[in-house]
């Protein structure tokens, strides 16, 4: 509580920040956002979770602007439309649902299809794009096979969703050795991606290293000399 009080004591509420730097999406020029709720709405996507009891969420922070439920917005960084559903003010395990989000909100909404961690939503016929969010590559992998026909059929289902959810975590599958590789920031990442397959996807899976297909060149010498 002293932690959260300090933050609505001293830290700058969305009405004191900055103007915004953005990029039109038509001339591709810089441009400032004002913070308030007169300016075209624009907002960013940071975070996109899969709920067992709602399907796709995808949270956004508002820069500018207001946004209602079942506005039409514009996914700038595809260049697709999307239309907004219910919105939700997320309070831990529990959701208020809202009429419109104003300047400075966090908020999550269903509906989203074609938006992913990182899309700036703007305004429809306004549209801008704000600076997008820088991910890390990952640095470990392992490979991944289902330990029944039945998980085969789930985890590619799976992954893709949790593959959505986190965007530091990829999926790949090799066809030369035949493996299905999934990728993370270390060995904690990964752990916790498999028990999440089982917890709340259903689907069981071994892991192990992945294999790795060997090659060999004949150079113009040693084809030469008659070496193979």
């Amino acid at each position: 509580r002293p932690l959260l009080d300090a933050v609505g004591y001293y830290l700058p509420a969305p009405s004191d920040m900055l103007p915004t730097k953005a990029v039109d999406y038509k001339n591709n020029k810089e441009l400032t956002l004002q913070v308030n709720d007169e300016e075209p709405f624009t907002a960013l996507a940071f975070k996109v979770v899969t709920d067992p009891f709602v399907g796709r969420l995808v949270y956004f922070r508002v820069y500018s602007g207001v946004v209602k439920a079942s506005d039409q917005v514009l996914n700038a960084t595809r260049g697709k439309p999307e239309r907004i559903g219910r919105l939700f003010l997320m309070h831990a395990n529990k959701r208020e649902e809202l009429d419109s989000a104003d300047t400075g909100s966090i908020v999550a909404t269903l509906g989203l299809k074609n938006t992913f961690t990182g899309d700036t939503l703007s305004n429809i016929e306004k549209p801008v794009l704000l600076e997008s969010i820088k991910f890390p590559e990952p640095v470990i992998s392992i490979a991944i096979e289902p330990k029944s026909r039945s998980d085969q059929d789930k985890m590619g289902e799976a992954l893709r969703k949790l593959s959505e959810e986190d965007p530091t975590f990829k999926v790949k599958y090799n066809e030369e050795t035949g493996q299905i590789v999934i990728s993370g920031m270390g060995e904690l990442h990964l752990e916790i991606i498999t028990h999440r397959m089982l917890s709340e996807f259903g689907v069981s899976a071994n892991v192990g290293n992945p294999r790795v297909a060997y090659k060999e060149t004949i150079t113009a010498k040693a084809e030469a000399e008659g070496r193979f």
